[in-house]
């Protein structure tokens, strides 16, 4: 994080306890740890979700939450690249520049070609900007649908193959990421941050990690991503969804990530998070302990 004269030597941003930062998700996995960054850093922190009367959909919802803000963190409430993204994005990106909101923070995905149009709405919106694009989240392996099938099943089905690797990066390293984006004048202005983790694994190895700390007997299982759209058919998620998620998982995990980002030292000064940290602390902390639930 940058002191006063760094602020001073990029930008006008304002000092840390005078900015109000929307945080869209804040109830989600990144936006949640977004607001406990930004708070930590003295930031004043709105959270923006349907628990707050925000709503991506409802065009009419954006002006109370955006008014009054210096900056705002956009997370999509589906994927980056989903067909409705860009539109979204681009459409509260100018809301956003119309009512005074001065610096933008995406997260986007590293790798995935789909999320072009929505970077791109963004730098095209008339607002300073930064585009956060992440590798895999470690969390992914703790929360949300994927640890539901370790503990109750203690297997993961999942499209990733046997061999891709992912630089998977800790969700605490992306938030500290975004916070000093939002926070540090022009510094980061029209720039896209790379971020990953320190070292590549293949899920199979990531799964087995957890299997080593928590002493179960853990397994992965690759399946095609057509196999994998059939079974989330099976659920009952829509088709247009499913069409998206084969089509995403199929080019995401052919192995095109198989290599490191350095935005996490790059912004912050200090290596990522390791893997083998988060699953020591998520296994201490029950994460996937079976009938286990998600903790805040």
């Amino acid at each position: 994080m940058t002191d006063m004269a760094d602020m001073r030597a990029h930008g006008d941003m304002r000092a840390h306890g005078d900015m109000t930062v929307v945080v869209t998700g804040a109830s989600g996995r990144t936006g949640r740890r977004v607001a406990e960054a930004a708070r930590a850093a003295g930031l004043t922190v709105r959270a923006a979700s349907r628990a707050t009367g925000f709503d991506w959909r409802s065009r009419s919802t954006w002006a109370d939450v955006l008014r009054g803000a210096d900056a705002a963190y956009l997370v999509c409430p589906d994927d980056v690249g989903a067909p409705d993204a860009a539109g979204a994005v681009g459409a509260l990106a100018r809301e956003a520049a119309g009512l005074g909101v001065r610096r933008l923070v995406l997260l986007s995905a590293r790798g995935e070609e789909q999320a072009r149009p929505t970077e791109e709405a963004l730098a095209g919106a008339g607002v300073d900007w930064t585009v956060v694009r992440a590798a895999w989240f470690a969390q992914n392996f703790s929360e949300g649908p994927l640890v539901e099938e370790l503990r109750q099943r203690g297997e993961l089905v999942f499209p990733a193959g046997d061999r891709a690797r992912e630089p998977f990066v800790d969700l605490r390293d992306v938030a500290d990421v975004v916070v000093a984006a939002l926070t540090s004048g022009d510094r980061y202005a029209g720039r896209v941050l790379e971020v990953s983790g320190p070292r590549l694994l293949t899920f199979g190895e990531a799964v087995a990690e957890i299997a080593r700390e928590t002493g179960r007997p853990l397994t992965y299982r690759a399946v095609s991503p057509r196999e994998y759209g059939e079974n989330l058919a099976g659920f009952g998620v829509p088709e247009e969804e499913v069409a998206f998620l084969v089509e995403l998982f199929g080019d995401l995990l052919d192995g095109r990530n198989a290599c490191l980002s350095d935005g996490v030292r790059q912004v912050l000064g200090r290596a990522p998070r390791d893997f083998g940290d988060f699953v020591r602390e998520g296994a201490a902390a029950g994460a996937w302990a079976a009938g286990a639930s998600d903790r805040p």
